[in-house]
């Protein structure tokens, strides 16, 4: 697999090459780099469509500012070849009128020490990028990660109980004390007239205006996918089917693997005017065997790429798993935008307004405020945010149609029964920058292999109580992190940098005080998220 993925890699860039502005350029989903760009994407003055994630820079008024981020500093009186390639330039740059082609070797490399685990921690990453156009139509982008890491205790026996480094890919070998993986991604985008934008690969997709997502977040692993993105006036137009796995569920037989499973994801964003935008999502997962190993065959009338998923499913009398969901954003003030995510998993009127917690009324809501230059101190950016969602929320009646990818939540990576507060002040000033992040969250465990509702991948028919639910029933839970970090930036082209980072975590519950205190520092690369706040 390995092999064909670097052979195609190859052709890919060998074909660019020979084959001769830079259309739809592609930037990973990085939340710190995406929110540098917060000035711009929260004005009263723009119009842009910043809820689906992540972006195709063409054109548009976001093309100046991603443009200045990636020359940040940048010296042109620079003439070794060695200063231009360590501080202004792609190790690969190659500007042609008829096509782009760039690529790097991206290391991350920390050292750090946890003081609670009294271990040391590190991490050892090769990595590269690779990525141009042809013409101004078409546009590729490839990256790889070979991993090796000792994690915190914490990260390292969540990775060990799901057998999947967070967010990344298969754990090789969950019985050794270090982490052992290795991560790809791969997209190719065509936009063959400017209404439409047709992209193929595997990676991540992330829905929202948010720090998190409660319709579709970056947490699981990448996936391959099929997406159309159609754009018309003020309407964004978003469809796309999805090919996921549970490593988690039994399989069938050895032959067979990982259990399969499909996903089809629609979403509207509208914007109504400069100040307001509102988001209409919806999505079906379903199952593509079932427990006895019987196939069964894709249904077309989830190829249609505009009508409104749950309808279909419930008029059909479809075992699939339906949800929909809403978006909205106002900006308040200049720079300064209110947004919020509602997510409908299962709706039952008569018992949701009788408020009565019943396990089948199952939602979860977000609700935020960020912007950009506070206090009129330019590059100083903010976020402050509130997550829930009630029991059960995400699980189905088998854990192979529940909304999740390869043993980790599509959505929020606490699963459900949940509360959590995140605030995040970060400022920029030419090549350093600064950032602070504070989680609070308050979840209930389950207890005596009883289903409280936390854990999405246990079925919600196995529910403790059918009415009276509450988020926080179980093993009441209070989780707090705290996360500061200062880095100074040597290439913007691919965020090399040095970092230096301060972390800590505690879990309370009546049974157990778990903490985790570390401090890493290195020389790092990529726009890549990987979370520690869970």
């Amino acid at each position: 697999m390995i092999k064909t993925y670097t052979l195609l890699c190859l052709c890919l860039l060998i074909f660019v090459t020979v084959n001769a502005q830079t259309p739809n350029q592609y930037y990973p989903n990085s939340f710190k780099f995406y929110q540098k760009l917060d000035n711009t994407l929260y004005n009263s003055g723009t119009r842009l469509h910043t809820s689906m994630r992540p972006f195709f820079i063409d054109d548009s008024v976001l093309a100046r500012p991603v443009d200045s981020l990636l020359n940040n500093g940048v010296d042109t009186s620079r003439k070794t070849w060695v200063s231009r390639k360590l501080f202004n330039e792609h190790l690969l740059q190659v500007n042609n009128a008829d096509y782009t082609v760039y690529a790097d070797f991206l290391p991350d490399f920390m050292i750090g020490k946890d003081f609670t685990g009294k271990k040391t921690t590190w991490l050892n990453t090769r990595g590269f990028q690779a990525g141009g156009s042809i013409g101004k139509k078409f546009s590729f982008y490839t990256s790889g990660y070979e991993n090796q890491a000792s994690a915190p205790d914490y990260y390292r026996d969540y990775a060990s109980s799901i057998e999947v480094v967070p967010g990344q890919s298969r754990y090789r070998k969950p019985y050794e004390e270090n982490l052992d993986w290795s991560y790809v991604t791969a997209l190719i985008s065509y936009t063959p007239i400017k209404y439409l934008n047709i992209t193929v690969g595997q990676d991540k997709n992330f829905i929202g205006d948010g720090y998190r997502s409660m319709i579709l977040s970056d947490f699981a692993s990448n996936y391959p996918f099929l997406k159309l993105t159609a754009k018309l006036g003020n309407v964004q137009y978003t469809a796309m089917w999805a090919a996921m796995q549970d490593p988690g569920a039994p399989q069938v037989s050895y032959d067979a693997g990982n259990r399969r499973k499909g996903g089809v994801f629609h979403y509207l964003d509208w914007n109504v005017s400069k100040r307001l935008s509102l988001g209409f999502f919806d999505a079906v997962v379903w199952a593509q065997t079932d427990s006895l190993g019987n196939k069964r065959g894709f249904d077309w009338s989830y190829a249609n790429p505009i009508i409104f998923l749950r309808p279909l499913e419930d008029m059909s009398g479809s075992p699939d798993n339906a949800a929909i969901g809403f978006t909205a954003k106002y900006k308040v003030l200049n720079k300064t935008a209110l947004y919020g995510q509602f997510f409908l998993d299962e709706f039952v009127a008569s018992d949701f307004f009788k408020k009565d917690g019943d396990f089948k009324n199952k939602w979860g809501l977000q609700l935020g405020l960020r912007g950009a230059d506070l206090f009129n101190v330019t590059n100083l950016n903010y976020l402050a945010e509130f997550n829930t969602a009630k029991p059960y929320t995400y699980s189905e009646r088998n854990r192979v149609l529940n909304y999740a990818h390869y043993n980790e939540p599509l959505a929020h990576p606490y699963g459900a029964n949940f509360r959590e507060t995140v605030g995040i002040l970060s400022y920029s000033y030419k090549r350093f920058d600064v950032s602070a992040q504070f989680n609070y969250a308050k979840y209930g465990l389950d207890t005596d292999s009883l289903n409280y509702g936390k854990d999405i991948f246990k079925p919600y028919g196995t529910a403790v109580n059918k009415k009276g639910n509450f988020i926080g029933q179980g093993l009441t839970t209070n989780f707090y992190y705290g996360d500061i970090r200062t880095s100074f930036l040597i290439n913007p082209k691919y965020n090399l940098r040095f970092e230096l980072s301060f972390t800590t975590r505690t879990e309370k519950n009546a049974m157990e005080n778990s903490k985790a205190n570390f401090i890493s520092f290195g020389l790092r690369s990529s726009f890549r998220n990987l979370y520690q706040d869970f």
